[in-house]
């Protein structure tokens, strides 16, 4: 089956409901070929895929997301994107997407960032979508590999079954719930993303591995080069005071296009005492009964 065709039968299983909707599809679509191209160079010999994107293709998470993270298994300053491109572009090219590609790395900073663009949906790929886009947009996939990760994450075999069954490394859940609250905590700009997902992991239970966020802790933000008991008491003190501190309205907006249209009715209630009631979900220190979180560091 040509690949237009491929990428119809695809999108028609989500069903968007909108034009937005579909415009996250065809870019969740693009992700999925790319991180099979990923796969088939070796990425995930040497990194986890996390974040977003990896809640969402492999746990079922709701929202939708546009960037892919990855932290590599150790620490390595000599990593660079420029094979893995090269591979994706090859690759993506049999299936007839073409990806222009462009290194942003700076070697001297831990987080290594590319960008991969295409236009082909519009152009090359005759495809039949629910709703009419326009030609001339393209698709722009960000990646980023952190070369310096917080110590201590563990990590599991994953599996993507579109274009093809490929195995990925993927950050395990309560590693992950540890790096997030890290980027809740030091973020220095609002991003509804972080609370949605916040929201998912206190629904599942999952328990953070405060090990990971203190090292992140140690490396990154306010408590930068500071040792401390990164407690659950401590934790949900800090979360509490920042749940405090934010513009709701503004988080709401950020995180509107990311979710269906049958679930942007529920950010109505998205407040500061809404949140409170979750952090008490995953706080045994609240009284209220919680997962039982992972050894502080």
């Amino acid at each position: 089956m040509m690949t237009s065709a491929v990428i119809a039968a695809r999108v028609a299983e989500y069903a968007p409901a909108s034009v937005l909707e579909q415009e996250n599809v065809l870019q969740e679509v693009l992700q999925q070929y790319v991180l099979c191209a990923l796969g088939s160079a070796g990425l995930f010999a040497h990194a986890l895929f996390h974040g977003g994107t990896c809640l969402r293709l492999i746990h079922g998470m709701n929202r939708f997301s546009e960037d892919l993270d990855f932290l590599l298994k150790k620490p390595d300053a000599r990593f660079a994107w420029k094979p893995y491109l090269a591979a994706v572009r090859k690759e993506c090219r049999a299936e007839g997407i073409e990806f222009d590609a462009i290194d942003r790395a700076n070697v001297d900073t831990a987080v290594r960032k590319a960008f991969l663009k295409t236009d082909s949906i519009g152009t090359l790929l005759e495809v039949s979508l629910p709703f009419e886009r326009l030609p001339r947009r393209k698709f722009r996939i960000k990646l980023e590999v952190d070369t310096n990760p917080p110590a201590g994450s563990s990590f599991e075999t994953s599996y993507l079954a579109f274009p093809r069954l490929t195995p990925l490394t993927t950050q395990s859940l309560p590693s992950s719930f540890g790096t997030k609250i890290h980027a809740l905590l030091c973020r220095t700009y609002v991003k509804g993303r972080d609370w949605y997902d916040f929201q998912w992991y206190a629904a599942k239970g999952i328990a953070p591995d405060l090990h990971v966020l203190a090292s992140a802790l140690r490396q990154q933000g306010p408590w930068a080069r500071r040792r401390m008991r990164v407690t659950p008491a401590w934790c949900a003190e800090q979360l509490a005071a920042r749940i405090r501190d934010l513009d709701w309205p503004a988080v709401r907006r950020d995180v509107q296009r990311f979710i269906p249209l049958n679930e942007q009715p529920a950010l109505a209630v998205w407040r500061e005492d809404y949140f409170l009631t979750q952090l008490g979900r995953v706080m045994p220190c609240s009284g209220k009964k919680g997962a039982n979180w992972s050894r502080h560091a």
